[in-house]
């Protein structure tokens, strides 16, 4: 009896669009991406309506090799993917169990690449301790986008994930990363809900010095899309604040 060999776990980026208007497939994922998508029966999701309708969008570019309704679609629980998967509680491993039996499985989030900067992380893990392969397909990584378009230090940057909602512990954050950057020369990264973006953008104007350099990436990849870095004393006699509807990369250094 020949031994059946294990699958792919394939890290699958989805479109950056995500509760915003859809933007064309084919300007932001490759053909060998979308064929991929489509040929996977398998997949563990953040969340699986939001997989299912990105699925849809595939199938106008590349036929699903079967019915959604075929598919088997397993969901990262709640708790980790609000909380994060990266600290080792979450034993992923049961999620990959098709991969064991030979079957490649798509792994998805709701916008992005998963794993980076959104959950992902722990499926990733299991399928390393599996002896699993590992495959990331290209596709957009909003934070990468972000940092290229900055002019801000390439070579050593640090992502920090979402800073404090509090406005007294956000300004102390803040001032922390700034006094981080200045020190070292590494180009600090976060990111922040959108209908928080106002409220980031005030503080930082307020409690940063005035030759930071400060930059905003809101709507990558869309045709909307804006990035704009600037000294806050620049910032400042703009004026302006960055939309409360749009997902936004912020980015600080010197």
């Amino acid at each position: 009896m020949s031994q059946v060999l294990p699958g792919t776990l394939y890290l699958v980026p989805t479109p950056l669009d995500h509760g915003l208007e859809p933007e064309p497939l084919e300007r932001v994922l490759p053909r060998q991406t979308l064929e991929k998508a489509a040929g996977l029966g398998y997949w563990v999701a953040e969340n699986a309506k939001t997989l299912r309708a990105f699925l849809k969008r595939v199938d106008g570019h590349m036929p699903l090799s079967q019915p959604m309704q075929a598919m088997q679609i397993s969901e990262l629980p709640r708790a980790v993917h609000k909380q994060g998967d990266h600290g080792g509680g979450f034993d992923a491993r049961p999620l990959l169990a098709p991969a064991l039996q030979g079957h490649d499985i798509g792994l998805a989030s709701e916008a992005g690449m998963p794993a980076v900067a959104d959950p992902g992380s722990s499926v990733v893990r299991a399928a390393h301790e599996l002896g699993l392969r590992v495959m990331p397909l290209v596709g957009p990584v909003s934070l990468l986008l972000a940092l290229a378009a900055s002019g801000l230090n390439g070579q050593n940057f640090a992502f920090v994930g979402y800073l404090p909602q509090d406005s007294s512990a956000r300004l102390a954050r803040l001032r922390q990363l700034e006094q981080w950057a200045q020190q070292t020369g590494q180009t600090q990264i976060w990111i922040e809900t959108p209908y928080r973006n106002t409220a980031m953008f005030g503080t930082a104007l307020q409690g940063l010095q005035a030759k930071t350099r400060l930059c905003v990436a809101s709507g990558l990849t869309l045709a909307t899309q804006s990035v704009r870095c600037m000294t806050v004393a620049q910032w400042r006699q703009m004026g302006t604040s960055p939309s409360a509807q749009t997902p936004a990369v912020f980015a600080l250094g010197v």
